[in-house]
């Protein structure tokens, strides 16, 4: 009898989670002979993976929020190490989440375990000396933004790159005959403020106060099960709905979105909703970022793109005032939104067709010697 593979999983982020969680759908498809064991979240869970660590345990943003935490992130380091290797995996799978992530590979490939890096660390905006570690000690990268696969080539490394499985994730929800969330029946604003508390709690006030500029409009929070709710309940009041746990209801209807940079922008474009791009963090972290940042968009969108395509209001900028001037643009100029809806369709041909996922996963089954 052939004995299962082993597959550790880590990631530390929500989106991360959902990509780990498809990635499982469509390995077990190909291969039901492998048992997991995760570091993860409620899509891992849904999977039927047992998570060991919650992803709400593990996300600090930012360089002074890694510094408070600094004694439980080194915790969490020596509890991951301890779940390996009682599991004995024949393989880790790392999802993004490179702060975390790559120290693993490290330690991983002196236990001589596989090295699987699913999601490519940003290594293009930010510390390309961490190519070195790369080259060292990950034996498989897989990306999943068209032009990475050329940037580790530049360093004599092959990456592979099948597609962005957000496409797949698009496609099961389209073919889920699931509609926009109810409401009054008035036209709404999806308000989408990120995934950590840290983000919510800077965000969201402003992102709600320019929304309510908008009379004519309601307002539809998309929730994140992983911040608790008083980050939320703050702000109840006729007009603003929360929704937990159905960003994609929520774009869907949609006629606006004001979002958080990150994997929520390309959701947005996704869904052809004409979006405002907000980011704004501790402004000590804010600065050293901005030092070392390499890349002239945050944003996923306009980094795919490599043109500015969507609005990017940034620290400061990230105003009621600003966030008010560039949505009544979207909503009144057909100038401004046909700019956007155009490079939304450049963006959708940048990324291909849906089916990464599966081929991703096909990939990494080979990977494994013929014995397992």
């Amino acid at each position: 009898m052939i004995r299962k593979k082993r597959v550790f999983i880590i990631c530390g982020e929500a989106s991360g989670d959902l990509h780990a969680a498809n990635l499982v759908h469509e390995w077990r498809k190909i291969d039901a002979n492998t048992e997991f064991l995760a570091w993860g979240g409620d899509r891992l869970s849904a999977e039927n993976v047992t998570v060991v660590k919650h992803i709400r345990e593990l996300s600090f943003m930012g360089f002074v929020e890694v510094l408070k935490h600094i004694f439980q992130i080194l915790r969490n380091f020596k509890e991951c190490k301890r779940n390996i290797s009682d599991f004995e995996p024949d393989a880790l799978v790392l999802v993004d989440f490179p702060g975390f992530n790559l120290r693993m590979a490290e330690w991983a490939h002196q236990q001589g375990i596989r090295v699987i890096y699913y999601i490519s660390p940003q290594l293009w905006a930010w510390k390309q000396g961490r190519i070195k570690k790369v080259q060292r000690f990950v034996d498989y990268m897989y990306c999943i933004l068209p032009f990475e696969r050329a940037f580790y080539a530049k360093f004599n490394y092959e990456a592979r790159y099948f597609g962005h499985p957000l496409l797949d994730e698009l496609a099961h929800f389209k073919s889920s005959n699931k509609n926009a969330i109810e409401n009054s029946g008035k036209p709404y604003i999806a308000v989408l403020p990120g995934s950590r508390r840290q983000e919510v709690l800077r965000k969201l006030p402003v992102m709600l106060k320019a929304a309510l500029h908008f009379a004519n409009f309601d307002i539809v929070v998309a929730c994140s099960s992983q911040v608790p709710d008083e980050c939320y309940t703050t702000y109840h009041q006729e007009g603003i709905s929360f929704v937990y746990g159905k960003t994609y209801e929520v774009l869907n209807g949609a006629t606006l979105a004001i979002v958080t940079s990150g994997t929520a922008t390309l959701e947005t474009a996704l869904f052809r909703v004409p979006q405002v791009v907000c980011y704004k963090s501790n402004p000590l972290s804010y600065v050293l970022a901005k030092k070392i940042v390499k890349v002239k968009y945050i944003s996923l969108v306009n980094l795919i793109l490599n043109e500015g395509v969507l609005k990017e209001l940034i620290q400061d900028e990230c105003n009621v005032e600003n966030i008010i001037t560039e949505m009544t643009l979207l909503l009144n100029d057909p100038a401004r939104s046909g700019e956007v809806l155009r490079g939304y369709d450049r963006l959708h041909s940048l990324l291909g067709e849906a089916g990464a996922s599966q081929k991703i996963a096909g990939s990494m089954i080979e990977t494994f010697p013929q014995e397992l």
